[in-house]
């Protein structure tokens, strides 16, 4: 009969405090499961970069005035010249304080550092800005400490191996965003 007793109560558990366990437990996987697809939707949705400071929208009229140390190198905002570099290819690098005008403009720079040449990784870069008709921009900086480094305004990533999906996923979300004071 013991043994006739167990069975019976396994059966009904689902009734009693057995339920309630058995509720528990599979609510906890479910909670579990929501839990961690939430994580994995905000790790694929998060912003592209790392966000920084914004330093304003002030306007210098010449490359000569004296303006507060930007917070990022290359700058992500800031004080910057009132006209903008030409969108696409650059050969010569591009003073930071007209690059900063054209982020304000919802450009996006994509830069690169090459101590020693890389007409591959220019070659790639290349392909990839020549893609896009407007707000793009290639250019060298020199000196940087890492041999990529994408900017928009308040936004940076800088990176060693080249990454094309990264770079245009960079440009897909912050090309076009325009930063102007309303």
């Amino acid at each position: 009969m013991g043994t006739r007793g167990t069975e019976s109560t396994a059966r009904s558990a689902p009734h009693g405090v057995g339920r309630r366990l058995w509720l528990w437990a599979g609510g906890a996987g479910v909670v579990a499961a929501l839990v961690a697809g939430v994580f994995a939707y905000r790790a694929a949705t998060a912003q592209p970069g790392e966000g920084m400071p914004d330093q304003g929208n002030h306007h210098v009229q010449t490359l000569n005035e004296t303006i507060p140390p930007y917070n990022s190198d290359p700058p992500t905002s800031g004080p910057h010249l009132p006209y903008i570099a030409p969108w696409g290819i650059h050969t010569e690098p591009i003073p930071r304080q007209l690059q900063v005008h054209n982020l304000e403009d919802g450009g996006v720079m994509v830069q690169y550092n090459c101590p020693d040449a890389c007409p591959d990784l220019v070659a790639r870069l290349k392909a990839i800005v020549s893609s896009y008709e407007h707000q793009v921009i290639l250019a060298p900086y020199p000196g940087m400490k890492r041999r990529i480094a994408l900017t928009a305004w308040t936004r940076l990533d800088a990176f060693d191996d080249f990454d094309e999906r990264r770079v245009r996923r960079f440009i897909t979300a912050y090309r076009g965003i325009d930063h102007h004071p309303r």
